[in-house]
């Protein structure tokens, strides 16, 4: 007896698809015109002129990696792209923060990734650590959109996520007007290591969606480091140009 697959045939997912994107079209996060079937998050065109950083082909001394030199036991850093507030790039992560778009998230995670890993950023990590939202803030926004990138990066790396080694327990204030000592002023002390058996010993990609002054990495690899014999690199969408 011949067994009949009951899944979807290469054809037939393909007509699903525009069938879908048909009766509910996509937009480009950056400049709002209708994605191909192909295309995902941003159109063809836009990622052409995304604002790279190309970080990751020097991801040992870039102005990113920079920022943690002293501070933490840094091993890589890439951002993604440059990050300029209401820029056309910018749009994209209006859209995971504040237009309840996790998806966006987990799409550029993956995007990153692929490019990121072409060489070699994600080689010896062994967990990727998104940097945690406090619970009111997570409860407003419904998700935690650092979490979300990790899950694009993790599809495409193969690197499981630890969500729970380390917790925001103060509510901060938000970081976007705030200059590099009222930057680091408001989170120290806001994090907390709650699983340190899990990390130590272990190399640990940190992931955030905009790093400014460093801060906020800074005050969380403090505290995933004192779980011992840890190494720390660290993944954002974007870095905002000074």
């Amino acid at each position: 007896m011949h067994h009949v697959s009951t899944l979807p045939s290469m054809r037939e997912t393909s007509f699903l698809s525009r069938l879908l994107d048909l009766l509910a079209p996509r937009a480009c996060a950056m400049c709002g015109q209708r994605l191909a079937v192909d295309e995902e998050v941003v159109c063809s065109m836009c990622n052409l002129h995304l604002p790279r950083t190309y970080f990751w082909q020097d991801a040992y001394d870039n102005e990113m990696a920079r920022l943690f030199w002293i501070q933490l036991p840094i091993e890589r850093a890439a951002a993604w792209m440059f990050y300029q507030p209401h820029s056309q790039a910018g749009n994209m992560i209006y859209d995971l923060k504040y237009r309840n778009h996790p998806e966006t998230g987990e799409m550029i995670g993956r995007m990153m990734a692929e490019e990121m890993m072409a060489d070699g950023f994600f080689e010896g990590i062994d967990l990727i650590v998104p940097v945690p939202l406090a619970r009111k803030r997570q409860r407003q926004r419904g998700y935690n959109q650092s979490m979300e990138i990790a899950k694009g990066i993790s599809q495409v790396t193969r690197i499981p996520i630890a969500g729970d080694v380390v917790r925001r327990n103060s509510f901060s204030e938000s970081q976007t007007r705030k200059n590099r000592q009222g930057r680091q002023e408001n989170v120290e002390g806001a994090f907390e290591l709650v699983n340190a058996e899990k990390v130590s010993g272990k190399h640990l990609l940190i992931v955030d969606d905009i790093v400014t002054t460093g801060a906020t990495i800074i005050a969380c690899g403090k505290e995933l480091v004192k779980a011992g014999d840890v190494k720390v690199s660290v993944a954002s969408i974007g870095m905002t140009k000074g």
